[in-house]
This record gives structure tokens, C-alpha cells and sequence, in this order.
């Protein structure tokens, strides 16, 4: 039952075949077996899920259920959910219990689906590996001694090794994506706005977007029928009507324009990857759509104007973190001046402070127009590229990392390396794009992810091409041997 997919976990409930508290103290055990090994859950909340999938019961004996009723899911650690810790990963945040539950929190638990707990990620978001976390790194349940991906690693590895058969995430450069291609999971990064940024804790504001990260394009569309939408409570929130995202699933792609950016099959991509897209495209060839040569002329500058506008959103956002209100306070201040510095030194991990200091420097009054400025100036650029290229085709295609997952401490001490491994994904979030990565292969028995970005709000043509093509290839329901 844990290989299932959340429409199969669906079909059960209905039928009868398992109750929701059997199969949430299925995954508990799953969860408490192997989150030793894998580290990918911060909290498992196994007293609240039992307590749940038992009303889950009552409800679906009543009538009164929804399609998702009683099913478990995992929530990343940077959605605020009341009485639980909620921590981001650092441990500024280790004693925070939110009052209040995020949006995304409080739709899934209106639409019926139980948190199991709340998983690993690399400190506020910031990093590609998810060993920047005050709790340990995470691990691959492809090879343990390898990477997940960051920064919503912990779910990518809880998807990927079925202790969950789905988690949420959040995506500022790529941290839905580019964990879902090393894990081999399906994971979809929505249009900026069309999923509430309310009570979600921010990074770079204008960059965040949580999302799903499931096994299959179908689960993600079920998972976006319940999320998306408008929300008075976040100023971003768009108010353009939401798709019935599993209603064009099943559409021909037959005649589709796929554009292939030159940029991202150049020297920077790893043979073996290529390859593994390459072949991927045939399929969706087969399936009857067209691939055409395109251009994202400004595509290397994504990662230098990515890592101005990000750390300098992050440098504001995370001043509020101070040891006034709330979060870690060093003991015995000297006076104010101490409590500040000495707070912030001991909560904050290393990566955190590299990213504040550029913040902050960038946005210091002799360098605002010569970086901020100059950055803000380069992302429309980029996003006019895109703009440019959609009046030609219908989707954009490509890998979603210029490799497989790396080893553990391989890239930690070189953060341009490692900011690097993002060069295919974070010029989407610069200009707001939704994109999907889906497995598409494999590389010495670790997963590759082939990514595809749609036009603004086109996330149900990119999810009924995803499943098109998860129809007739079998990779996404490969389940690491360990886990099996």
C-alpha cells in the first residue's frame, strides 16, 4: 500500500480496502523505521495523525468527505502549523510553536489530509543540498552517501523512499525542482502568486512559491486543485481563477511546440544527462509533439543577478529575527547592542550569515544601483527572453541539473559550485514562470529529472504533458531497493 499513489490511496479509502487510520500507521512506521537513516522529518507528529485519520473514519462512514480524506502527507518545515514546532530548519527557530496555520496549511487540512510530520530542509530555504540545517543533512534514499537536493530535501527524500506518498515544498531558485530530479519524484513549482505565500515563512519574497512534490503529475494536479487560489491575506496572491488542474490531464499533445533552449545543452550539462533528455524528448515526440530549436540568450546571467536579488530580499526579511520577539536568545546579554549580535550569531548557520552580509552589502547606499539595481535590470531581461520564445512554442524543455545528485560534503565548502548546480532553474523564478520536473532516467542507478516550463498560469498544460509522458514511461514508479 505505501507504492500507492494518492489517487490509488483514494480509490482504497472509497472501496474500503484499508482504513485511514491503518494507513497512516502504516507510513508512521515507515516514517520512524527509516527517518534515522535518512534524516528527512524534523518533527513526525504521529499522536495528532492518529487522532485525524480516526475522524477521517467517522467522516467517510457519515458521507461527508472529500477525494483526499484521511490520506497522509508531509509538510516542509517552513509552513507555519499551530501548536506544531515549525523551525526552518535552524535553530533560530528550534523553540518556535506557530499560532496559526499557513493557508496551504489550513486548505489541505479543510480538504482532509493528515501531516505525518514536518520534514528536513536546508536552513530558511537557503541552499541546494539540504546539509545546511541545524538538525544534519538529509540523505539520498538512492545513495545514502549523496545529496538530496535542497532546500526541500527532506520531502524529496520522504517522497522518493515512500515514507510519505507526498510532501509539500518551496521553490525560490529551484528547491522544488532540482530535489525532485535528484530524488526521482514529480515536482511542480506554480506560477508566482497562484499558491498563498500566508504563513509561509519568507526567504526572498519575491521569488517563494510552495508547491507539490508527489510520484506522479496526476497527484500534483490534485494536490494544486486544493492550494491554488487567491488569498486576501498575501498581497502577492493573484486573483485570476484557478484551473480544474486533473481536467486536461488526459488531452493529445499532439502538435504541441516544444522549444530547446541552446543554453541549456551546452558545455555546463553532463553528457550522461543530456542523453537521458534527449531521450525523454523522443517520447514526447512519439507522443506527437514538435521540438524546436529555441533561444535564452541571457541565461548565464540567471545565477549572479539570482544571487543578488535573493540575498538581498533574505538580508530584510531575516532582520526581524533578533531575540526580541521570538526565536533563539543568547543568554545574559551585556545590553541590547549584544542581545542583537550575539542572537543572530548563535541561531543563524553559516550560509544564512554568507547570504545576509551580500544582502546587505548590495543593498548599502554605495552599492544599491551598481548591484540591486543593475540585478532587477537583468531579470527583466531574462523574463522578456521567455517572453519572446512563448510566442513560438508552447513549452520550454531541458534538463533540470546539469548533473546527478553529488556526494555528501563535496560542494558544502565551495558555495559557487554549488550555487552553480541551480543554473537551469533559478531563471524561472526570476521571472515568475510555473515549471515541473519529472524523472526521466537514470545515471549509474541515481535518478535525472527532465524539467518543463510553461507560460504564466499554464500549469495544467505543463501537468497533462507530464502525464502524457509518465503514461509511457514507467521511471517515476521506481522506488529506491532500500525502501522497497
Amino acid at each position: 500500500m505505501y507504492k500507492s499513489t494518492l489517487v490509488q490511496l483514494s480509490t482504497a479509502l472509497e472501496s474500503k480496502k484499508i482504513s485511514s487510520e491503518e494507513l497512516i500507521r502504516l507510513y508512521i512506521e515507515r516514517c520512524n523505521k527509516h527517518n534515522n537513516s535518512l534524516n528527512c522529518f524534523i518533527t513526525i507528529t504521529e499522536e495528532e495523525a492518529l487522532k485525524k485519520a480516526r475522524q477521517a473514519d467517522k467522516k467517510r462512514a457519515s458521507g461527508d468527505y472529500n477525494l483526499l480524506t484521511g490520506i497522509p502527507i508531509a509538510q516542509k518545515d517552513i509552513f507555519c502549523t499551530s501548536g506544531t514546532k515549525t523551525t526552518c530548519g535552524s535553530k533560530m527557530l528550534d523553540n518556535f510553536i506557530a499560532p496559526y496555520d499557513a493557508t496551504l496549511i489550513k486548505k489541505m487540512n479543510n480538504a482532509g489530509l493528515i501531516m505525518l510530520g514536518k520534514t528536513n530542509m536546508d536552513e530558511f530555504a537557503m541552499g541546494s543540498s539540504n546539509e545546511t540545517s541545524f538538525y544534519g543533512p538529509v540523505k539520498n534514499p538512492w545513495d545514502e552517501s549523496r545529496v538530496p537536493g535542497g532546500s526541500s530535501g527532506g520531502s524529496a527524500s520522504a517522497v522518493a523512499a515512500r515514507l510519505s506518498p507526498a510532501a509539500t515544498g518551496t521553490d525560490t531558485g529551484g528547491s522544488i525542482r532540482q530535489p525532485s530530479s535528484f530524488c526521482g519524484i514529480t515536482g511542480l513549482k506554480p506560477t508566482y502568486g497562484r499558491v498563498s505565500r500566508y504563513g509561509m515563512v519568507a526567504f526572498a519574497s519575491s521569488l517563494d512559491q510552495g508547491g507539490p512534490m508527489t510520484q506522479t503529475a496526476e497527484d500534483a494536479a490534485l494536490i494544486m486543485n486544493i492550494i491554488a487560489g487567491f488569498d486576501e491575506h498575501d498581497s502577492t496572491s493573484t486573483e485570476k481563477p484557478t484551473d480544474n488542474y486533473t481536467e486536461k490531464l488526459n488531452n493529445s499533445i499532439k502538435g504541441l511546440k516544444i522549444g530547446l533552449p541552446k543554453q541549456y545543452f551546452d558545455e555546463n550539462l553532463d553528457n550522461n544527462v543530456a542523453e537521458v533528455i534527449e531521450n525523454g524528448l523522443k517520447e514526447l515526440e512519439k507522443l506527437g509533439a514538435k521540438c524546436v530549436d529555441v533561444e535564452l540568450p541571457h541565461t548565464e546571467l540567471s545565477i549572479p543577478a539570482y544571487y543578488v536579488v535573493a540575498p538581498a530580499e533574505c538580508s530584510s526579511n531575516l532582520s526581524r529575527y533578533d531575540g526580541v520577539r521570538f526565536g533563539h536568545r543568547c543568554k545574559e546579554p551585556k545590553d541590547l547592542s549584544d542581545l542583537y549580535c550575539r542572537s543572530r550569531q548563535e541561531g543563524f548557520g553559516k550560509e544564512v550569515k554568507r547570504r545576509i552580509m551580500t544582502g546587505t552589502y548590495v543593498l548599502s547606499a554605495g552599492y544599491y544601483d551598481a548591484y540591486y539595481i543593475k540585478a532587477q535590470k537583468i531579470r527583466q531581461i531574462i523574463s522578456n527572453d521567455f517572453k519572446n520564445v512563448f510566442k513560438n512554442v508552447d513549452i520550454i524543455a531541458g534538463p533540470t541539473t546539469t548533473g546527478v545528485a553529488f556526494k555528501l560534503n563535496e560542494k558544502l565548502n565551495d558555495p559557487i559550485s554549488m550555487y552553480l548546480s541551480d543554473l537551469y532553474t533559478v531563471s524561472v523564478n526570476l521571472a515568475g514562470l510555473p515549471a515541473i520536473s519529472v524523472p526521466s532516467g537514470f545515471i549509474n542507478k541515481l535518478p535525472v529529472g527532465m524539467q518543463l516550463i510553461g507560460n504564466y498560469f499554464q500549469e495544467s498544460l505543463l501537468m497533462n504533458v507530464a502525464h502524457q509522458y509518465q503514461k509511457v514511461t514507467d521511471w517515476h514508479q521506481k522506488i529506491p531497493q532500500a525502501y522497497e
